[in-house]
């Protein structure tokens, strides 16, 4: 832990001769293309002609067949799938995105940084209390801008630029509305990225939408003794490996992360070992906990560029180590906790399980461990804590992850017990969703719930540099959020 992070060109191995490996790449490998430059990310170069003439006259899109609209979209190295419809919204989101990036381009690549333009704008969400229903905490994602499963979602993407890597469809009623008295700026708000849009039932004032493209800190020094962990439940891991297109293989890279924490990875025991034959290159410690209970269900796992001194696996409570669910790895200056918290269900049926069990035996095992040195417990945590951490909190009083007894026993056993919620103290009054449901498109309107956490311990909470969201990164239900600790 005491040296300086170095960065990985890459997590996992890639054979020409073994599919499989490809697949593992995908999640986080490196990008071979990533030299080419933001415009060439993804393909070859549309010419300006075309754009103009796309740009110029938008119902030429509309008239183009689907073999003429899949074809356009190869060429410039978009994924080309799903409806007419969907065909039609990708090369328009190319197109706006191909003209209004041409004029920022050289001046993005010459500040080698991948902060946008700041723009002063005031949003308003049109329409989005027109959805009274419950939405429960297991319902199916449509994930805009990444491929998906067949079956689960719509397939529709337009994946183009250095800071967004992928372009999201925004829903109708979803508008922005320009605030021209503001220091002069009269610049909309992209309508790609539907995180930067407040969207809460009953907003307070003075709360804002969490845009990580402004809120977070500069890159810290290199010469800054630190620590970047991630975490993302990536609602099966053999399911993510399978998508096309998707930027999570992009994920290493960007982040350059030392520590990546997955949570329901869905792996049985005979799945770990040919994954972890493919891990190289800095990345090749890493610990699997998998569901025997029930096959092909739950499941966590550690995987780190730093040896640890040691690791365990559950809370050593038979009980509660069936499903694989905690992970520990101990280092240097802290214990590591990925956990993926038992959901309660549907009916609620694991309701009491979860509060009067399961919480405060995590609760008592961080306890523990922290009276050797402090505790980072990350992961899933199934449990938007307040009222800004959920869309619709007054519809969702009785859905599992925000039912008051889940608020309470998330008050009670972690945070008035010494850990602090990284995020929240970082970021008051910033609204910023993890999760977003399936069911009614929750992503692409930014209908979402927090659910996953960095919690430390309060004796190293000043020594966060930045604990922030990834909303941008897509194939999971859930995105992944990240923490800079500096040692």
């Amino acid at each position: 832990m005491g040296s300086k992070r170095q960065l990985s060109n890459s997590l996992l191995h890639v054979s020409s001769e073994d599919k499989k490996d490809k697949k593992l790449k995908r999640l986080m490998g490196t990008n071979p293309n990533s030299e080419k430059g933001v415009v060439e990310e993804y393909g070859v170069r549309t010419s300006s002609v075309e754009i103009e003439r796309f740009k110029d006259d938008p119902a030429t899109i509309e008239a183009m067949t689907v073999q003429e609209l899949r074809t356009a979209l190869r060429t410039v190295g978009v994924p080309a799938k799903g409806c007419k419809r969907d065909l039609v919204y990708a090369l328009k989101c190319f197109v706006d995105k191909k003209m209004d990036g041409e004029n920022s381009l050289a001046e993005e690549e010459q500040a080698s940084s991948i902060s946008a333009e700041n723009i002063s704008v005031k949003t308003k969400v049109k329409n989005l209390s027109n959805e009274d229903s419950v939405e429960d905490v297991n319902t199916d994602l449509e994930v805009p801008g990444f491929p998906q499963h067949k079956g689960r979602v719509k397939k529709s993407a337009a994946e183009s630029g250095k800071v967004s890597w992928a372009k999201r469809k925004v829903s109708s009623n979803i508008d922005t509305e320009v605030d021209n008295t503001d220091e002069g700026v009269n610049t909309p708000i992209m309508q790609t990225e539907p995180w930067t849009v407040l969207a809460h039932k009953k907003p307070q004032k003075g709360w804002i939408p969490y845009n990580p493209r402004t809120m977070r800190p500069p890159p810290i020094t290199r010469d800054t003794n630190s620590v970047k962990l991630i975490s993302w439940n990536v609602n099966g891991l053999r399911a993510l490996l399978k998508l096309e297109g998707s930027s999570a293989f992009q994920l290493s890279q960007r982040e350059d992360f030392d520590v990546l924490c997955l949570q329901e990875t869905k792996l049985q025991e005979k799945d770990v070992e040919n994954i972890k034959q493919c891990l190289i290159d800095g990345y090749e410690n890493s610990f699997w906990t998998c569901s025997v209970s029930k096959l092909g269900y739950s499941g966590t796992a550690i995987i780190s560029r730093i040896k640890p001194l040691s690791v365990r696996y559950g809370l050593g409570i038979s009980d509660h180590d069936s499903e694989g669910r905690l992970v520990m790895a101990e280092f240097d200056s802290f214990y590591l906790l990925n956990g993926y918290v038992p959901n309660s269900g549907d009916g609620l049926k694991r309701l009491s399980y979860r509060v009067t069990q399961w919480d405060p035996a995590l609760s008592n095992y961080m306890k523990e461990l922290e009276k050797s040195k402090p505790v980072i417990l990350t992961g899933d945590l199934n449990c938007a804590h307040e009222e800004i951490d959920i869309y619709n909190p007054a519809g969702n009083k009785r859905s599992a992850g925000f039912t008051d007894e889940e608020r309470q026993s998330f008050g009670t056993n972690f945070l008035s017990r010494g850990f602090v919620d990284t995020f929240r103290r970082q970021h008051p009054g910033v609204v910023g969703y993890t999760y977003w449901g399936y069911r009614h498109g929750g992503r692409k309107t930014n209908r979402g719930w927090r659910l996953d956490y960095f919690l430390v311990s309060e004796s190293i909470a000043d020594k966060v540099y930045d604990s922030y969201i990834l909303p941008d990164v897509g194939g999971s239900d859930h995105c992944p959020i990240g923490l800079v600790l500096e040692l």
